[in-house]
Order: C-alpha cells, then sequence, then structure tokens
C-alpha cells in the first residue's frame, strides 16, 4: 500500500520523538518515541524507525519529505547534538529516508512554530493581562538543556528567530546565585544560563549549594532532586529548585525586555510541568517583573506555561508545509 507521507522528528538530549504524517496533515495517530541513550549511533535508530513506521502503517513507500528539529545548530552539513552523543550528516539521512525534500531546523523553531497552533488548553497563564496583538512573543523552555525562540510579527502572521540564547552567560541576581556559579565556574570554566535553567541544571544547583556548604550531595539525578524538593524532605533539594524557578523568571524577564515581547511570554520544555504547581507558587513571577525601572513594564506581560507534549513535532509539521 502507498501513500504520500513525510516524517517529523522533534530530537532533543533525551527523547527522540517522530511522527508519519499523511500529506496535509499536522497530527497524526503514528508517533514513536525513543531514548536516545539506547543508540550508539544516529543511523541505528533510523533503520529501526522505518521499520516500525512499515510494520504500523502498511506504508511501503519511503517519505515524500522530513522535517528533523533537532537541539543544536542546524545550518551545517554536519549535525552535531548538543548535549548528547549523536551526529549525522544531513545528505546521509536524506539518503536513508530516501525522500525528495529534507529540512533540518533548530528544535526551538520548531517549539515556536508549534505555540501559534496551541490553544487554551494547552496552556497555563501565570500572571499578567492580555496579550498585545502584533508584539513580538517569547519563548524559553527547559528540558536536557534550555531552548530559547521569538515570533517576531510579519504580514499577517509571525516569523521564526530561532536562536542559541540558552548559552548566553547566566546572570546571578543574589549572593547565593553569585556564589553558585563561582562554584560552577571552577568546574566548567563558564556558566551559560544552560548550565543552572536546564534538566542537567537543577542537579548542577543543587551539586553546589552542598559543595558551598560543605555537605554530602545525596541524589544523582534532577528527578531525585526534584521528588525532594516537592515533599519537602530535603532543605538543599528545596532550595534547588526555588533558585531554578526565580532564575527562570529573572531570564524570562530579560527576554522580555530584549524582544519587548508584549505579545506573551511562552515556557515550553518537559521540566516544569512536572512540577507545575510549584512552580506557579515559586517566586518566579516576582523575579520576571523585578527589574528595576521595569517592573511596570513587565506586569502587564503575560506568561504562559504550555503543558502540550507534543509541541516541537506539531511545530515541525508547519514548517514542512510552509515549503
Amino acid at each position: 500500500m502507498s501513500h504520500k507521507w513525510s516524517l517529523v522528528a522533534d530530537i532533543g538530549g533525551t527523547n527522540a520523538r517522530f511522527t508519519a504524517l499523511l500529506e496535509g496533515h499536522l497530527e497524526s495517530q503514528y508517533e514513536f518515541h525513543h531514548s536516545v541513550e539506547e543508540y550508539p549511533e544516529f543511523e541505528n535508530l533510523i533503520t529501526i524507525l522505518l521499520e516500525e513506521i512499515k510494520s504500523a502503517t502498511g506504508w511501503q513507500n519511503p517519505p515524500s519529505s522530513a522535517c528533523f528539529a533537532v537541539a543544536c545548530p542546524p545550518d551545517t552539513e554536519i549535525i552535531s547534538f548538543t548535549n548528547s552523543h549523536w551526529t549525522f550528516t544531513k545528505s546521509e539521512l536524506q539518503a536513508s529516508l530516501g525522500c525528495d525534500t529534507i529540512l533540518i531546523i533548530n528544535d526551538f523553531e520548531a517549539v515556536a512554530h508549534g505555540i501559534t497552533e496551541l490553544s487554551q488548553d494547552d496552556l497555563v497563564k501565570v500572571g499578567g493581562e492580555a496579550p498585545l496583538a502584533n508584539k513580538a512573543i517569547g519563548i524559553l523552555g527547559a528540558g536536557t538543556g534550555l531552548g530559547v525562540a521569538c515570533l517576531v510579527p510579519y504580514a499577517d502572521g509571525y516569523h521564526v528567530l530561532d536562536t542559541e540564547g540558552g548559552h548566553a552567560d547566566y546572570a546571578p541576581i543574589d549572593d547565593l546565585q553569585s556564589a553558585v556559579v563561582s562554584a560552577l565556574r571552577a568546574r566548567f570554566g563558564r556558566v551559560s544560563l544552560e548550565r543552572l535553567l536546564s534538566g542537567k541544571g537543577l542537579l548542577n544547583i543543587y551539586t553546589a549549594l552542598c559543595s558551598i556548604e560543605n555537605v554530602d550531595a545525596d541524589f544523582e539525578t534532577p528527578a531525585e532532586v526534584v521528588a525532594a524538593a516537592l515533599d519537602e524532605s530535603d532543605t538543599k533539594a528545596l532550595q534547588t529548585l526555588n533558585m531554578f524557578c526565580e532564575g527562570v523568571g529573572a531570564a524570562a524577564g530579560n527576554l522580555a525586555l530584549t524582544f519587548g515581547a508584549k505579545g506573551g511570554i511562552y515556557i515550553a520544555g518537559g521540566v516544569i510541568p512536572r512540577f507545575q504547581e510549584f512552580f506557579i507558587r515559586s517566586g518566579f513571577r516576582r523575579k520576571f517583573e523585578d527589574k528595576g525601572r521595569f517592573v511596570s513594564y513587565l506586569k502587564p506581560i503575560p506568561v504562559y506555561l504550555v503543558i502540550s507534549s507534543n509541541l516541537g513535532l506539531l511545530g515541525a509539521a508547519k514548517k514542512l508545509q510552509q515549503i
């Protein structure tokens, strides 16, 4: 059985998600999820994936087109992921898939495209007033790393600015954060936003706080730190999660100022929805607005927590429809 279909992918540092779409569709029942660490080579996964799709759909022909959203700069022939061991070349991937057209885009370009397709059910508002029409929208998201993008109003829609803003320098906002940054600088040399405001960043904050106070670090994964913070069984874990939320607030406020994002700030990524209620009650909004003379500028800007799990796939599919 032959159908004209497309392959869409959202590949981060931890998870690789794929969907097989019939032409003209943005979503599909055929989704395939894999863990990055399970595959030593990216090519191994592609071979298995194509067999999975054939088995699930009955489609015997290769995809006519593909769009892969990747958590790294997408503009070179060789794609090397920032937070995983995978690499591939565009030409070899296209040959393996057998498709006529292939797009490789930044994962947060895909997220930005996906934002424009969300409904109110996909969002939780965290303060602010109504968004202003025809104003920039800022997007920040913590996963394995930290993604940053912007939607700029253009003609009858938006133009996506994909960035590597997650690798901008982290600016501590109090003495304790300064001590944490100093500890991480001794470890990494340079401390970017991603070193603190990501899944790995949660663990970095926790281990730094423990080293500063010369106490043992009892937890070895971000999930363990979050769990201990949520049940309030460990003071350092709780301190870590509070610092993380406040740091995200400060970074989101900087993003709003930089882009003039009066159309709103959207918080995406897989990390924060895991502690959604804690995040809403935390110092996030206070630090978002805490910009001295520009408190009144930031106060009305709405922030939305995105709770949709397939935002990257949705956005990559939309990007493919634009060609």
